[in-house]
């Protein structure tokens, strides 16, 4: 009984540990293989590179590939990928990986719904918010979600109010459940009218009401990194969100990550923690060189083309270690 009880103050310690420190350092896999390729057809690769910017710094230690990968930057957002093709298929499987060093920090821009201390915010000119108030394909600015807005900010005084309100609308009305079809598409009407959803969904109606009220509001992806573990498999991606306002620049939030730890529901209006790594940002997205198909909802995992038709039989490995333990820097400092 003694032991049991001892390891679970471990594991609350590490996990708070893990909450509370202000940056993250750990090493990333990012490996994938393309399965049962037909002979002699085109094969065509795209997939994300994360890159630093102020809240992760990233190293590439290692890329492989069984083809040659070649550096693009996507057009709109800006986003770095990999890009590998060949005309003759000549192998039934190809394999790809990439490993990182990435060092992630805490972005936090409000304690308790005000500026924090000594941050500067980011000024952004106008006419460059203007994509983030567009409506997506799945993500409107119109209609339901709109009128929505209008009534969940009822009385709200500034701009930064009405985004207090939305965020506190998805919370309440949103509930984390990735039970049956119809959610992971970011698909605002289907996550209004079933109230449910994973990180995708509740984003989406967080930024259809925002936008539509004038509030610029952006989507960010990558892949979340387990609090209370050292090393582990990552089974899927995480994606949140920010909103612009001009007192403030722009804000994190991350509804989804409040409704699964609602002891953290005020710190993630304002803040995202240490636990993730970014990837890409944006929907709609198309590649460079262009993709045949469609716009990419969101670009985290491996997109192929064969003979330009998307492939999905792609299987992918993704998994972490801390390269120092969680919280040890802040440790070191007290």
């Amino acid at each position: 009984m003694l032991r049991r009880t001892l390891a679970v103050l471990a594991l609350l310690a590490v996990s708070l540990a893990a909450q509370a420190q202000k940056e993250r350092h750990f090493a990333f896999h990012y490996a994938f293989t393309v399965k049962d390729v037909p002979a002699g057809r085109e094969v065509r690769v795209w997939f994300p590179q994360a890159h630093s910017d102020a809240f992760q710094s990233v190293t590439v230690l290692s890329k492989e590939g069984d083809l040659k990968l070649r550096p693009e930057q996507e057009g709109e957002y800006k986003n770095v990928l990999l890009y590998a093709e060949e005309k003759k298929a000549s192998r039934a499987a190809y394999k790809f990986a990439v490993d990182y060093d990435i060092i992630r920090r805490e972005h936090v821009e409000l304690v308790n719904g005000k500026l924090a201390p000594d941050v500067r915010p980011e000024k952004v000119p106008q006419p460059m918010l203007a994509r983030y108030l567009e409506p997506d394909r799945l993500v409107p600015t119109s209609g339901l979600p709109a009128q929505l807005a209008v009534e969940e900010t009822k009385g709200a005084a500034t701009q930064l109010d009405k985004a207090h309100a939305i965020y506190e609308y998805v919370f309440r009305t949103m509930r984390y459940d990735k039970s049956g079809t119809g959610w992971g598409h970011g698909d605002t009407l289907w996550a209004c009218d079933s109230k449910r959803g994973n990180c995708t969904d509740f984003h989406s109606v967080f930024m259809s009401m925002a936008r539509s009220q004038q509030i610029p509001a952006r989507f960010e992806i990558g892949f979340p990194l387990p609090a209370d573990k050292h090393s582990a498999e990552i089974p899927g991606y995480h994606c949140w969100s920010e909103f612009y306002v001009d007192q403030a620049g722009w804000v994190p939030i991350d509804i989804s990550e409040a409704w699964k730890h609602p002891e953290k529901h005020d710190y993630f209006f304002g803040a995202h923690d240490v636990n993730r790594v970014q990837f890409s940002m944006g929907r709609d997205l198309k590649l460079s060189p262009p993709q045949a198909g469609a716009p990419l909802n969101y670009f985290v995992y491996p997109y192929v083309e064969i003979d330009g038709k998307e492939y999905s039989n792609v299987s992918v490995d993704f998994s972490f270690h801390d390269l120092e333990p969680p919280g040890a820097k802040t440790a070191a400092l007290r």
